[in-house]
């Protein structure tokens, strides 16, 4: 997911710069005021009811497409297997012409398939878009519940890793994951 990694990217460049404004500034009453906290998420995502939902979704749909995409292999198999088989019986112009509806159907098959793969990449894309908003808001609940004054994306393993260490007090993940999904019934 390149659009994710972009984003965490952003993440972090966010951070550093808040953080160095932070600390050449006074607006802070004092470091005892700043609350930070980290939360994961893909693991919102992941493990909450609503986000498990939205991914059953995905992958209902890619299931979907991937049985079409088997059903067209076989056939594709299944005229290559009667090529081979009436090879020696056909004509050259009737060989040519078979040769030809098949080379066709490869090439139909072969769009079909990038045009799968192009409308997952869309439908990833919007999932991620509409749930980045949704965590977002939850997130600042917590953070507004609990005066965090920064809360940072933390990464996970199938992203890149923003923030390298954390003490497990400021992880709020579990409570994002309880907000989002009272938020997202």
């Amino acid at each position: 997911m390149n659009i994710r990694r972009n984003r965490l990217m952003q993440s972090a460049e966010t951070v550093v710069l808040t953080l160095a404004l932070w600390a050449t500034t006074s607006s802070f009453a004092s470091a005892a005021d700043f609350k930070m906290g980290v939360v994961d998420p893909q693991a919102v995502l992941e493990k909450s009811k609503a986000g498990k939902r939205a991914l059953d979704g995905l992958r209902e749909y890619v299931s979907t497409r991937q049985k079409l995409l088997a059903s067209d292999e076989e056939e594709l198999r299944n005229i290559e297997k009667q090529l081979k088989d009436q090879e020696a019986t056909l004509s050259e112009a009737a060989k040519k012409e078979k040769q030809e509806k098949f080379r066709n159907k490869v090439q139909d098959y072969q769009k079909r398939a990038q045009q799968f793969n192009q409308e997952l990449q869309v439908k990833q894309k919007e999932l991620i878009d509409e749930y980045m908003k949704k965590i977002s808001a939850a997130t600042q609940t917590v953070a507004e519940k609990g005066g965090y004054s920064i809360v940072v994306d933390k990464g996970s393993e199938q992203t890149v890793k923003i923030v390298i260490y954390n003490k497990d007090t400021i992880d709020l993940t579990d409570q994002v994951i309880k907000e989002f999904d009272r938020q997202n019934k």
